[in-house]
């Protein structure tokens, strides 16, 4: 829970249009909103922010104490974030950044806000700097242009979930062109395991909801169909097993293992494409004439 003094920040931000007076009073604020890494509960943190380009920079400054803030450990574990700026709010995935970046990052930082590198200087720990990118862009590819029936919807997500598997795949054949040392392992870095990490999550939110609500929908409707649901849901626990694999080896900030990952992400996109193609051959033409948002209850397929 935040504290008494963070509560009343975050209520004060809401309440004014992003607006706060006190220590924040002129400064650039923002809300970070992560999931706990251990109890999965929501947990908002009023941070200061630097913008870079189109993303947002914070910091892990915890005022220059010894160790790392909650929240930096929270988006490790589970990178997708929802930011609020102003009266704006959005989903974003959250990547701190390495080596030169890092270093590149921190330097603009200090340049418009000095007071981070005055929390440098107190610690001996690395301040993270993380970068807040937008989760979804307005538009990707495949996705449909209107989303009117639930067959649509079903095409948007995964037309999202291809775009990501792509992006993760050539962001690993990238990190593994890399020029380096002959005898270097090439350690994947968190770009790719938080893009990983947030792909994994979001697939397995995707085939829970499918297999606690829509095949049920649907097998009512159609019970002929018996066979074609245990297909899919043999489909679902074998892209579970694999998802479970890259899971464990993105379960450290270092992927111990990067051969072992590119192989289970290569497992993981010849599966899941079959699958998807599999799924839209046969429930495709069942959902085209289901309205999308559902009107309520009745919508239900």
């Amino acid at each position: 829970m935040p504290t008494s003094f963070h509560q009343s920040v975050i209520d004060e931000f809401r309440a004014n249009e992003g607006k706060v007076g006190g220590p924040f009073e002129g400064g650039d604020l923002l809300l970070l909103t992560t999931t706990g890494a251990r109890s999965g509960a929501s947990r908002t943190t009023p941070l200061g922010y630097v913008r870079h380009h189109d993303s947002l920079l914070v910091v892990g400054s915890n005022l220059g104490g010894p160790r790392h803030p909650g929240w930096y450990h929270n988006l490790l574990a589970r990178p997708v974030v929802r930011v609020e700026v102003g009266t704006s709010s959005f989903e974003a995935l959250a990547v701190p950044a390495e080596g030169a970046r890092r270093e590149e990052l921190f330097a603009h930082v200090v340049r418009a806000a000095p007071g981070y590198g005055d929390y440098q200087a107190r610690t001996t720990r690395h301040l993270p700097v993380v970068v807040l990118e937008r989760a979804e862009p307005e538009e990707w590819e495949g996705r449909p242009r209107e989303v009117r029936t639930l067959a649509d919807k079903l095409l948007e997500v995964h037309a999202w979930l291809r775009g990501q598997v792509r992006q993760v795949r050539a962001e690993t054949e990238a990190h593994f062109a890399a020029p380096r040392a002959a005898d270097a392992v090439p350690a994947l870095g968190l770009q790719i395991r938080q893009r990983c990490l947030a792909f994994c999550q979001a697939l397995e939110f995707h085939h829970d909801g499918e297999d606690g609500h829509l095949f049920p929908g649907i097998a009512r409707h159609h019970p002929h169909l018996g066979d074609v649901f245990g297909r899919l849901a043999d489909e679902h626990r074998t892209v579970a097993r694999i998802q479970g694999e890259l899971a464990t080896l993105l379960a450290g900030i270092a992927v111990a293992e990067p051969r072992r990952f590119r192989a289970a992400l290569e497992e993981m996109a010849t599966r899941l494409d079959a699958h998807l193609d599999y799924e839209e051959e046969v429930l495709l033409p069942l959902l085209a004439d289901v309205p999308w948002p559902p009107a309520g209850p009745a919508g239900t397929p």
